[in-house]
């Protein structure tokens, strides 16, 4: 069925793209892009939306602040709550040039925001990515024809000085395990969660009948990944179980523990225990002693909820969980 006139188009471009069907509108006559969708329906709803409410902007006086705004509406709405709550912080070092209108401001600009914003490479890599989410809708909205943002430049991730847990240490934390919250680093050693993860974990997602734990966060492929419990550490889980009352597998004071209390009990673990070691070195420790161990590749992205190509569709059957298993307890130290 034809679109009535000036409603607007839904078409698709050719190539092989991740978003193929391309969306215009009709109003200004011009047929101005208004985005781009994976399927013919997506953009049809994505037209429809715009008519209903049509984008009224003036290309030649559009400003920074008033493109941001849009922006946050219409784009920043798909994308993740971490995201999107990076880029916001990273508009507070790009502020300054709130007023000025957008098909003004140059690279030379941009990239001071960037070089100014006295921040690491983790800030400034956020400040790059919003001017070129930023870049990409004002071509959209044909505001410009020229992407700036893809001159900038910021710190590099500079090379990682995690350290792994020794052997020695594993021995040293297994001795003291009685001391408080060192269970916690146990924990972190047979199981590869990250602090946000563990602080996460209900109860309700333990299963002490088939010794199997569900919990993760970040990324799709890490989101409510399956853990086979090790054995090393049913008991750990298992104390923590009962004793929970807050319905979290790990608490303080019968409520939900948070990051700035755990770190308090970290450092007080190192300190007595002579160690020098950061929580996310948990992580990398567990993924080192797999892979030593002669672990399965898929078997460890999976257990460390990263994507694998070869791990398909994420549906754990009872042949997948105890291949887990077996793997995870290839570590023995």
């Amino acid at each position: 069925m034809k679109n009535p006139n000036g409603y607007g188009t839904v078409t698709k471009l050719s190539g092989n793209r991740r978003k193929p069907w391309i969306v215009k509108e009709g109003i200004s006559g011009r047929q101005k892009p208004i985005g781009y969708t994976t399927t013919k329906e997506e953009g049809m709803i994505l037209l429809a939306q715009y008519n209903n409410n049509p984008w009224d902007i003036d290309a030649e006086k559009i400003t920074l602040q008033e493109l941001f705004d849009l922006w946050e509406e219409k784009r920043a709405v798909k994308l993740g709550t971490s995201n999107r709550s990076s880029l916001n912080s990273a508009y507070k070092h790009c502020s300054k040039l709130g007023k000025v209108r957008y098909k003004q401001i140059k690279s030379y600009q941009m990239q001071d925001c960037i070089d100014s914003c006295g921040c690491g490479y983790s800030t400034q890599g956020a400040i790059k990515n919003l001017w070129g989410h930023l870049d990409r809708f004002a071509l959209e909205l044909d505001i410009i024809s020229k992407c700036y943002s893809d001159l900038l430049t910021s710190d590099p991730i500079p090379e990682t000085t995690k350290q792994i847990f020794t052997d020695e240490e594993v021995s040293r934390l297994w001795e003291n395990q009685n001391f408080p919250w060192v269970d916690s680093v146990l924990f972190f050693l047979y199981t590869g969660f990250r602090i946000s993860e563990m602080i996460d974990l209900r109860t309700e997602t333990v299963n002490l009948q088939e010794w199997t734990l569900t919990g993760g966060t970040k990324t799709a492929a890490g989101k409510n990944r399956l853990i086979p419990i090790h054995s090393k550490i049913q008991n750990i889980v298992q104390k923590r179980f009962e004793q929970s009352k807050s319905g979290y597998l790990f608490e303080y004071s019968g409520k939900k523990l948070n990051q700035t209390q755990y770190r308090e009990f970290w450092a007080a673990i190192m300190e007595a225990l002579k160690m020098d070691h950061t929580p996310h070195e948990c992580r990398h420790t567990f993924r080192s002693r797999l892979d030593s161990a002669g672990a399965n590749k898929v078997c460890i992205d999976r257990l460390m909820g990263h994507k694998s190509k070869g791990t398909g569709e994420r549906v754990y059957t009872h042949k997948n969980i105890e291949e887990l298993r077996l793997n995870i307890e290839l570590i023995t130290k």
